[in-house]
Formats: C-alpha cells, sequence, structure tokens
C-alpha cells in the first residue's frame, strides 16, 4: 500500500540493501569502528520514502530507539545508522507484502508485547470467528482435535 508522502514510482530495494552504503554515500567504517549515521533527510532518500513518513514511523515505534545522548542544549537531531536503516527496511517489506499502513504494523507489534491486549484481541477473534477457542485443559485439547477430525470426515476432507 503507497502512502502519499512516499515518493510515487520509487521501488524500494529488499532489507538486505541497506547493510552496505550505496555507492557515493559514505566510505565503510574503519574495522571496529562504526559507520557514519546518516541524518534524516538522507535517510529517507536510502529508503524511498520521506522525512516526515521516517518521523512518524518513529512515532509510532517502528524505528529502533536512538542510542544518542541529549547535549544539554535542546533536543539532539536523530540519526539513523546501518542497523537503523535496515529495521526500518524489514518493517517496510511486511507493509508492502500484507498490503497494510504503518499503524497497523504499529499495532501488531502492540498486541505481540502487550499480555493484555493480546487477550482482548484474541477474544474479539473468537467472538466472530476467526479463531478457534484456546483449550483450557489437555482434555479440552483432545476433544478440540476429535471435533476438528469429525468435521473434516463430515465435510468428506481427508
Amino acid at each position: 500500500m503507497a502512502h502519499a508522502d512516499d515518493r510515487a514510482g520509487t521501488a524500494r530495494p529488499s532489507p538486505a540493501a541497506y547493510r552496505r552504503p550505496a555507492p557515493g554515500g559514505p566510505a565503510p567504517a574503519a574495522p571496529g569502528r562504526a559507520a557514519p549515521a546518516l541524518p534524516i533527510s538522507a535517510a529517507a532518500e536510502r529508503l524511498g520514502t520521506s522525512p516526515r513518513m521516517l518521523r512518524y514511523r518513529e512515532a509510532l515505534g517502528l524505528v529502533p530507539p536512538t542510542k544518542e545522548q541529549p547535549t544539554g542544549r535542546g533536543h539532539r537531531h536523530r540519526r539513523f545508522s546501518e542497523d537503523d536503516l535496515g529495521a526500518v527496511a524489514a518493517g517496510l517489506e511486511l507493509e508492502r507484502a500484507y498490503g497494510i499502513p504503518p499503524a497497523a504494523l504499529a499495532f501488531a507489534l502492540r498486541v505481540l508485547a502487550e499480555p493484555a491486549t493480546l487477550a482482548r484481541v484474541r477474544s474479539f477473534g473468537e467472538r466472530v470467528g476467526r479463531l478457534a477457542p484456546a483449550p483450557a485443559r489437555a482434555m479440552d485439547f483432545e476433544k478440540q482435535k476429535a471435533l476438528r477430525l469429525l468435521r473434516r470426515r463430515e465435510r468428506g476432507t481427508p
């Protein structure tokens, strides 16, 4: 799903492409030293998106937290490492593969991270028939298994 702020017609490379600098980009770091971090405009260009969309993704929690410390004279401008670019690219790939917006991916992460949210979503899935109720005990599991086999047999499915 394309977003209005993404650059139209710009094909994004796979997440693996963000592991090394693009031609004309910063020189590779010396062994034992980190590659230079990129400002948001350069990071957005490498990712094929806009700085505004990158800030939006950061607000949603789809960008790894920064390890930079404030300078004491106000907020320091965020810079993006190669690992940050790889993580954002992986998120972009998930969005593209499943046709979802960034907010849906952020919610999926929230469901996975928060047991209470997971329980509420699971309960809703059971109520609308998208999820089978979780078996409470081992006997319930066996009963559910037997019922599934019977339903298959009734439908003529092996």
